[in-house]
């Protein structure tokens, strides 16, 4: 069959190359056209369009790229017309996806929808598009397949991609010795800088995190360099700060850090997974009068993070806008680096997480799941 995939971003390229590798073992015959990276490039198929030259984040950067978003959409619109796939794929993304759902759907192509838009805690009226547009759902969190089975929504629960993405990470039995020796830092505990892969997340986010580093000289502080970016675009906030970054190592960085100072998103779930204890700080735009439109109109949710959503308690410390200060991030962490019993409950709350997740093997079910789906499907 032919499978024509969009992801936007390098944690969708990731699950997206995953789901690729599954689909092929299912259907040897798979024929791939997509938008995504590197990842999904090495699975084979034709890469249309790099999600380094498609992202824009944030309602400043869609009013300053107009133009440029118009142009994707169109030439997207034609490229899969043109292809003519049996199924379109959306990977997360949903700024591009929700459109292109319901392009696809107008022009009776069937729909999948691979990890959701978190239109549970931002802009709930968006389920109607999906319900609209999209033929069928696969969930990855277990209390996502519930909001949509109450609004009506096709959906299935394929279980979640971090499990297969961390199972199958590179170097994952090496010692602390050999990962420090490997990228040349020092031999201090280290703590991770998990800021974001989003310029607007680490010019808001890195620069408090960054003033840890005085704090702590005991540790020695890391930063998880973002697929999509450079060490040039780090120089400005590192000129004068004793911090290291890596690149491609994220999970190699986490596993053997002391703690994490994390973003929230997918990384408080992949930290959490790989047990090292950490605290989500998030800011943006706006200040006060972001965070009281947040709270009291955009966010549905009473947590921030992955792993407090799950676990339905505040397992890891969330401090977002207001709350982010540097008197709490530093008191949140020093409980981290000692043998607290903060971090010692963290640990606990972390097994629980790993139970309620379950094992890897997501990506090979949800590519069973779609073809089983699309045999009925393409029977109608």
């Amino acid at each position: 069959m032919r499978y024509y995939l969009i992801a936007g971003e390098a944690s969708g390229d990731l699950h997206s190359s995953n789901l690729m590798r599954a689909i092929k073992e299912k259907d040897p015959e798979a024929e791939f056209r997509y938008w995504g990276g590197d990842l999904m490039k090495a699975q084979g198929g034709t890469l249309v369009r790099h999600y380094k030259d498609t992202a824009v984040m944030g309602a400043w950067d869609v009013l300053m790229n107009l133009g440029k978003i118009k142009k994707n959409f169109d030439l997207c619109q034609t490229d899969l017309m043109d292809y003519k796939p049996d199924v379109l794929i959306l990977v997360d993304y949903a700024g591009f996806n929700l459109r292109m759902a319901k392009f696809a759907h107008q022009h009776n192509i069937l729909v999948y929808y691979y990890i959701s838009p978190k239109v549970w805690a931002w802009n709930q009226s968006r389920v109607k598009k999906i319900k609209a547009s999209v033929d069928r759902m696969f969930t990855i969190l277990p209390f996502e397949t519930k909001f949509f089975e109450k609004h009506g929504v096709d959906v299935k629960y394929s279980g979640n991609p971090v499990l297969d993405a961390i199972h199958n990470r590179p170097n994952k039995e090496e010692s602390f010795d050999t990962f420090i020796e490997r990228n040349k830092l020092d031999n201090r505990p280290k703590v991770a800088l998990l800021a974001g892969s989003r310029i607007s997340e680490i010019n808001y986010n890195l620069p408090d995190m960054l003033k840890m580093v005085d704090k702590f000289p005991q540790y020695q502080f890391v930063i998880a360099g973002a697929p999509s970016f450079e060490l040039k675009d780090y120089q400005p906030f590192i000129e004068d700060a004793d911090v290291a970054v890596v690149f491609q190592q994220t999970y190699e960085l986490v596993q053997n850090a002391r703690a994490a100072l994390v973003t929230s998103g997918t990384a408080t779930l992949e930290t959490a997974l790989l047990n090292c204890p950490q605290v989500v700080c998030y800011k943006m735009w706006g200040g006060g009068f972001t965070d009281f439109v947040a709270k009291k109109i955009l966010i549905k949710v009473a947590y921030i993070s992955l792993v407090n959503l799950i676990l339905d308690k505040e397992a890891v410390k969330e401090l977002f806008q207001k709350s982010f200060t540097l008197e709490k991030l530093e008191n949140e962490l020093k409980a981290l680096l000692d043998d607290s019993p903060v971090r010692k409950q963290m640990l606990l709350d972390y097994e629980e997480l790993h139970r309620i997740m379950g094992g890897p093997g997501s990506s090979l079910k949800t590519a069973t799941l779609m073809l089983e789906s699309l045999k009925i499907d393409k029977e109608k």
